[in-house]
């Protein structure tokens, strides 16, 4: 027996989501159901959501598919410091969170705190770059349908879209169940409670220092030494049992996001990175995938998974390759330095006289670019030197940023 197909808004918060933009965010009533055709047919691609924001890939009549996005308030600090404390007030709630649910009269201590968890009017902003001028357009109407599926699936979802994750949601609830962080005195001395995240730090559990825990248990023998991280990051553990075989393609796919995560820990572990990408939006995330699968079959894999061009995708692992965010900003948003300081305006007559310089040809100068023939230079806002070239086609980044453009230049 085939089970029936699931629709969007099965679950208490999935179908609050949708009533709520339908009757108290004021979206248009006869605009929002022109989605669900495309949500249902599978016209939207993978569901990206942040906090503010959940965003995707429309496929319309056009060959390239839309972006799309659902813009949400998130509430502020001082909001979220209301929101917890009326939580955590109520035991048998703050209790089913810390034990992974969501309850629906979360809503209502919510509402107790002065806000609405569900978006209220003016709070939702859909967007989409599509030429119908509808607010919300089917493209847009589509997505908020699979935030429903995605709240069916997990309601945390919303409390995400205000603005906080699971993990600092759950944090903040234990701090205050706890009455605040305890710190860890030698034996002998008394502990004292640190200021509560209500109290006007950011929810959040700090922990406790390893060191005053060792010092505060008797123990034999010197403090252990952590093991070093390894030269290099680990491969990917094998798979327990083979995707079905008419997924094609999920094995490898499913092997080298475990690649990838091996990788980013350790990033982590080495001190190469803050967050191992974590905080990444899509864009940024989808450039150093690509630069990591740069001259690899992987490339061609992934290009074809995101949709784009082969060449695009490589500028934008090039561009991260080189500079990281930065880069790939100076890669995708010209700006004009023309508005800004002098000494900025100085730096590119510096650019044009060390490109006149190394090519023997006059320059041109459009916004924060400098050419002369296949040679460029692009002014970053960190005010360093980006090399371009332009071998067949378009631009495309040629090494690494430099503060003097007559360096950048000789790259060229």
């Amino acid at each position: 027996m085939i089970a029936a197909r699931t629709e969007p808004g099965h679950t208490w918060w999935g179908r609050a989501w949708l009533d709520a933009l339908e009757q108290r965010a004021k979206l248009d009533p006869n605009r929002l159901p022109r989605g669900q055709d495309y949500a249902r047919t599978g016209a939207v691609g993978d569901l990206v959501l942040a906090p503010g924001e959940a965003r995707a890939r429309v496929q319309g009549r056009r060959s390239q598919p839309y972006e799309t996005r659902i813009r949400v308030r998130q509430f502020t600090e001082q909001e979220w410091d209301r929101v917890l404390d009326s939580v955590s007030a109520q035991l048998g709630r703050a209790a089913a969170l810390l034990d992974g649910e969501l309850p629906p009269e979360v809503a209502d201590d919510v509402t107790a705190a002065g806000l609405d968890l569900l978006p209220g009017p003016g709070e939702v902003g859909p967007r989409c770059n599509c030429p119908d001028d509808a607010d919300p357009c089917k493209h847009a109407a589509a997505v908020c349908y699979q935030v429903a599926g995605a709240l069916d699936a997990d309601p945390f979802a919303l409390l995400l879209l205000r603005g906080r994750t699971r993990g600092e949601v759950l944090s903040g609830l234990r701090t205050r169940r706890r009455g605040g962080a305890r710190q860890i005195a030698p034996p002998g001395e008394p502990t004292s409670s640190s200021t509560t995240a209500g109290a006007g730090e950011a929810a959040g559990d700090k922990g406790v220092d390893a060191r005053a825990v060792f010092a505060a248990v008797p123990r034999s023998g010197p403090v252990p030494v952590p093991t070093l991280p390894p030269n290099r990051p680990g491969h990917a553990a094998p798979l327990p049992v083979d995707p079905p075989a008419s997924r094609r393609g999920l094995r490898e796919d499913l092997l080298a996001l475990a690649s990838d995560a091996a990788a980013r820990a350790w990033e982590l572990a080495v001190g190469l990175s803050s967050d191992g990408g974590l905080g990444l939006d899509a864009n940024a995330d989808l450039a150093r995938r690509a630069e990591r699968a740069l001259g690899k079959p992987a490339f061609t894999v992934l290009a074809g998974r995101c949709g784009m061009d082969g060449r695009e995708l490589a500028c934008m692992g090039l561009a991260w390759r080189y500079g990281g965010p930065e880069g790939l900003d100076v890669l995708r948003a010209p700006w004009d330095p023309a508005t800004d300081a002098s000494d900025v305006v100085d730096l590119m007559k510096a650019a044009q006289v060390a490109l006149r310089d190394v090519t023997g040809t006059s320059t041109r100068v459009t916004g924060n670019w400098v050419s002369a023939g296949r040679a460029q230079l692009r002014l970053g806002h960190d005010l360093l030197w980006y090399p371009y070239a332009r071998p067949a086609g378009d631009w495309e980044p040629a090494g690494p940023p430099q503060p003097d453009p007559a360096r950048a230049a000789e790259m060229l």
